[in-house]
């Protein structure tokens, strides 16, 4: 077969140039099924879904101006999962995959270098692997239907696009904000991530968020600003000495603008307060993260910011400085303003379903973000069939801001089971 190449989507450009031997961007989402999986019969999956999505199945190539995702020749084979999710990834590796495909006990997950696509995109294939795993297995029809789609069918052209270049506005929305508090810690040595998720009943999350008046997202944000302020309070930072604390919250574009593609449509609000200006109750915070993750998230304000960094990428001189200058520039630029403005990530998957026939296979569903590289904290969530998996990775030692976030939902009501991988 012949080899396809793909121009990183504008999400994807900055990812491959701030790469560092310990930090990397990728992801993980993984199902739990009922019963062990089969290692033979998941690497035929693997190679079944190859032709369907090529996007997926693809290494990282270096251009003369920028880097760009070709297509493999050959479907990689699932491996035991090692150590601890979301080992580093190397550029060595991510010149062979991009993806991993990694099994245990009952447990399929995928990790996903974030230059081929987001956590959406990353569930659409978790999904088909484990329905074609699943065909394959017990012999079962399992329909096209949401993101299952059907195997038989070639790639559709909205489905490898880069959507980002159709929707912006005609002017670029503004990205001046106040630089946020910053979380630190003893950073953990051997690239180590403790990750604790906490589980705990959807409905119960969900009223008690409707209660506020917001949605489940917007209440989570309020327990973790609240958790980082109490952080920054013991570190003795109030009054003027304090900093905004602010949520970054990746938005899912493909509601936003109503297109499809499997690769990253994503791009990231911050919400928060700024406790310079006194002290706020849990109802004055709530408030805050509803009325401002709903302004800034209508369309308008969305595509001016996608018009802002399509501008960048499409500036003739940017383009006509070659990659080692450009990488260089790249570096700088995310060191001095890439993770300033917020405290950490909050990534909502919101509640995945499959086709009815799955149901009865898969137990549930789970999404890790990695850290970021001056983000020690993360926090992201899925919810299925009736329970919300908030979680919580750091790559430091102390484990206060978990131990905030997870005692304030069980003062306020919401019950919390919690495993930990420490």
């Amino acid at each position: 077969m012949k080899k396809q190449w793909y121009r990183l989507d504008n999400a994807a450009l900055i990812f491959p140039a701030i790469i560092r031997k310990n930090w990397n961007n990728v992801f993980r989402v993984s199902a739990t099924l009922k019963e062990p999986v089969d290692p033979e019969i998941l690497d035929q999956a693997i190679a079944d879904l190859k032709p369907r999505f090529p996007t997926y199945f693809v290494r990282l190539r270096r251009g003369f101006f920028w880097y760009y995702l070709e297509t493999i020749t050959d479907a990689p084979k699932a491996q035991k999962d090692f150590a601890y999710p979301l080992t580093h990834m190397t550029r060595r590796e991510l010149k062979t995959c991009c993806v991993r495909f990694l099994y245990y006990e009952n447990r399929i997950a995928v990790e996903v270098f974030h230059s081929v696509t987001d956590g959406t995109g990353g569930l659409i294939l978790l999904k088909n692997l484990t329905a074609q795993y699943l065909r394959l297995k017990y012999g079962v029809t399992i329909p096209p239907e949401g993101h299952v789609v059907d195997m038989e069918e070639s790639p559709r052209k909205e489905e490898t696009r880069d959507c980002f270049l159709s929707c912006g506005a005609d002017r670029g929305l503004s990205r001046a904000e106040d630089t946020a508090y910053r979380l630190s810690g003893t950073p953990e040595t051997g690239r180590f991530r403790y990750i604790t998720t906490g589980i705990m009943p959807a409905d119960i999350l969900k009223e008690k968020a409707h209660e506020q008046g917001v949605t489940v997202t917007a209440y989570l944000a309020t327990i973790l600003a609240e958790a980082v302020d109490q952080r920054q309070k013991a570190e003795g930072r109030t009054g003027r000495k304090a900093r905004p604390v602010k949520i970054t919250i990746p938005v899912n574009l493909r509601r936003t603008f109503g297109m499809d593609t499997f690769r990253n449509f994503t791009l990231a609000v911050n919400i928060g307060f700024d406790p310079r200006l006194g002290e706020y109750t849990h109802e004055q915070i709530c408030a805050l993260m509803g009325h401002q993750l709903a302004a800034e998230t209508i369309p308008q304000r969305m595509a001016g910011r996608v018009a802002k960094n399509v501008d960048l990428q499409q500036n003739l001189l940017l383009r006509l400085i070659p990659l080692p200058i450009k990488k260089i520039c790249m570096r700088t630029v995310y060191t001095l303003s890439g993770e300033n403005k917020g405290c950490l990530n909050l990534s909502n998957m919101g509640v995945v379903t499959v086709p009815k026939a799955m149901e009865p296979m898969v137990e549930r569903f789970d999404f890790v973000i990695g850290v970021q590289y001056t983000y020690p904290n993360n926090c992201s969530v899925v919810t299925y069939d009736g329970k919300t998996y908030v979680s919580m990775i750091r790559g430091i030692r102390e484990s206060e801001l978990e131990r905030l976030v997870f005692s304030r939902l069980v003062e306020l009501g919401v019950p919390v089971e919690i495993e930990s991988n420490s």
